[in-house]
């Protein structure tokens, strides 16, 4: 389509596409997950699968949210599929330095938010981190707005148990 910066209908286009939002589509992953690897893996396989339907994705009105939708899917099969007690070791940091803010509030909050469901987690990550809208984030968690409202609301509190008295200084 004329105007879209990879609108190629051919493995160009798809280079194009994955070499713009492969490191967000990354980071998102590694927020999901809070394993370095696996959000390799997640990564990897929601590009094999955007490669499958490049034709559809290239059509669609935001290949970018049509990519996020595709790697938050993909991470909830993943999690419901591979149930099991295998957990990545305690203290596993991102290899990347965060340049904003204190890097030890930052590494207090991934491993909050690892305690939490996945579910959950999907949905903060969404709504806040990635800075969603309801309605956004609804769609591309195939439910509706009100149980993003609510899940949201219950994840934060259960954020706010986790993370204890630091909560107030970490999600204001």
């Amino acid at each position: 389509m004329v105007g879209k910066p990879w609108g190629g209908g051919d493995r160009a286009g798809f280079e194009e596409f994955a070499h713009a939002r492969g490191r967000h589509l990354f980071r998102t992953a590694l927020l999901l997950c809070g394993d370095w690897h696996l959000a390799e893996d997640l990564t990897q396989t929601t590009l094999a699968k955007l490669f499958a339907a490049w034709s559809r994705v290239q059509r669609a009105d935001h290949p970018d949210a049509y990519a996020r939708t595709v790697l938050v899917r993909t991470y909830l099969s993943h999690h419901r599929l591979r149930r099991t007690s295998e957990q990545p070791a305690p203290g596993g940091l991102p290899e990347e330095i965060a340049l904003d803010g204190d890097p030890a509030l930052r590494v207090t909050l991934l491993a909050a938010l690892g305690e939490l469901t996945p579910r959950d987690r999907a949905v903060l990550v969404l709504r806040y981190w990635e800075d969603r809208s309801v309605e956004e984030t609804a769609a591309e968690l195939r439910t509706s707005s009100g149980v993003v409202r609510s899940q949201s609301l219950r994840a934060l509190g259960r954020l706010r148990k986790v993370l204890g008295p630091q909560a107030d200084l970490l999600l204001s």
